[in-house]
Parts: C-alpha cells; structure tokens; sequence
C-alpha cells in the first residue's frame, strides 16, 4: 500500500487534534520538535494524533522520527517522495485522524503554546484560525530586516489580488476543521502533480490557495497574533522563492477568475 493510499492508523481513542509537521532534513532537530510536541499536547488533556509526513528527506529525518514514534502510538511518520511543503502539508491533511487539523513547521517558529487558544476560536465557531506575525500583540524575533520587507511586499499584494484583510497568510501555523481542511485541499490547484518530484526546498504560496479557497467556500477565517522567531537554518531562497511564489500568486488568481475553487 503506497503512502497516498495508506489508511491512518488509528490513535488509542479519536483524537481531537491532529498536529501535522512536515518535515524535509529536519534530523537536526526532529526529536527535540517532538519532545516539545508530546509535552505540549499531554499538558492539554486532550485526544491527540502527531504526524510527521518526511518530505523525502536525503538526511535521517525519517529514521529518528519512525525511532521516537515507537514510545508512542499516537505519533505517525508518513513517508513521500520529495515534491515540497504543500505536498507533504496536503498528505497529511488527507490522513489525520483529528476532528481539527493543524500544521506547524518542524523549527517549531511558532512555538506550541498557542494550540490550546487556536483550539477555543475554533470551538467559538471559526473553521480556519491562523497565525498571523502583523497586529497589536505579534513579535517578530531575529528576523533580518530585509526578509521582513520581502514578506510586507508579498503581503501587499496578496491583500490587492486574492485575500483582502489578511495581514498574514504565509505563517506556518494553521488550523482547520477536518471539514474545513478536506473541503480546500480538494480544491487546490497548485501542487497536485503528485508524480513530479522537486530538488532542493521549496518554498510556496500554497497556503494563499488554502485561504483562498477556505474564503470562496464561505469557512470562517480567524487572525490570532503570535510571538515568531526567524530561523538561523531557514530554507529560504530570496530570489528562487519570490519568483516562485509572484508566479504561484498569478496562477491562484487566475483560477479563482475561472471560478475553480467556487462550491
């Protein structure tokens, strides 16, 4: 059975959430990640469910994690080839057991403590609630000056073409409903060639398709300001990645022209 067709394995009792981490070189710092994620999520009294989809990782990524989840029924190592974040993001939307999905990148930027008030909006009524590093309360730590003038500029245009009233779509902490989450990923567009795979990171606007769609199909989207810190082993490509995502942007509102992701 391949890893798209693979059914969950089922937690010890229906987890309320499934934290999803997609993970692509990440030995480094996997098991610290998931030491933070199993103490955040049992101080929560709550049914929970941990994947990590390993993005086709050249590093020991995947043999620490699969290492770590044998403590631990409720953790789950899912394994692709590499074809970048939205892919892996997107598997682990399709496989989590969790009535609420929510992924996190595996430096952890965001850190964990905001699951539990990204769980009460959610309870409140909203279908999608994001971090957002704008706003009254948000701190931005470590990060260089010109990588924050690149993310307003890309903000800017987000706001003008596509999501208007979003100050922050490309954080990496999000949560959805299930529903909420099988409804966009089944709309998206972008990434969905699961036979091509890619060299290197990448990095994408697929989160500006998520929220995207998440707005056409009506879900409640909800902005939580949140303490962020840069990464000193960021991935990032200032000149591949803004060329990648502008082109990413065109393509998002050209379908949502065509009405692609309307219900």
């Amino acid at each position: 059975m391949t890893a798209e067709t693979r059914v969950p394995n089922p937690a010890p009792s229906a987890p309320l959430l499934s934290l999803v981490i997609p993970a692509y070189n990440e030995a480094a710092r996997i098991v610290p990640t998931l030491e933070e994620a199993v103490a955040s999520l049992e101080a929560l009294d709550i049914a929970w469910q941990v994947l990590v989809v390993d993005d086709g990782s050249s590093d020991r990524t995947r043999v620490l994690a699969e290492a770590f989840a044998r403590r631990y029924p409720a953790i789950q190592i899912e394994s692709l080839p590499h074809r970048g974040k939205a892919s892996a993001v997107s598997h682990g939307f399709r496989v989590a057991a969790g009535d609420l999905i929510l992924f996190s990148g595996a430096d952890l930027a965001t850190p964990l403590r905001y699951i539990e008030p990204f769980i009460k909006r959610s309870r409140d009524g909203f279908d999608v609630v994001i971090a957002s590093r704008e706003g009254l309360n948000a701190n931005r730590i470590g990060e260089p000056a010109y990588r924050h003038v690149m993310g307003r500029v890309f903000n800017w245009f987000v706001q003008l073409l596509l999501l208007p009233g979003i100050e922050d779509s490309q954080c990496g902490f999000k949560l959805f409903t299930r529903e909420a989450a099988h409804a966009v990923v089944d709309r998206s567009c972008l990434y969905r060639d699961l036979d091509t795979q890619v060299s290197g990171s990448r990095v994408t606007a697929f989160d500006v398709e998520l929220l995207v769609i998440a707005r056409r199909l009506g879900y409640r989207i909800e902005s939580i300001p949140v303490e962020w810190t840069y990464g000193t082993n960021s991935k990032v490509n200032p000149i591949r990645d803004s060329l990648l995502n502008a082109r990413d942007l065109l393509l998002i509102k050209w379908n949502d022209l065509r009405g692609r992701y309307n219900p």
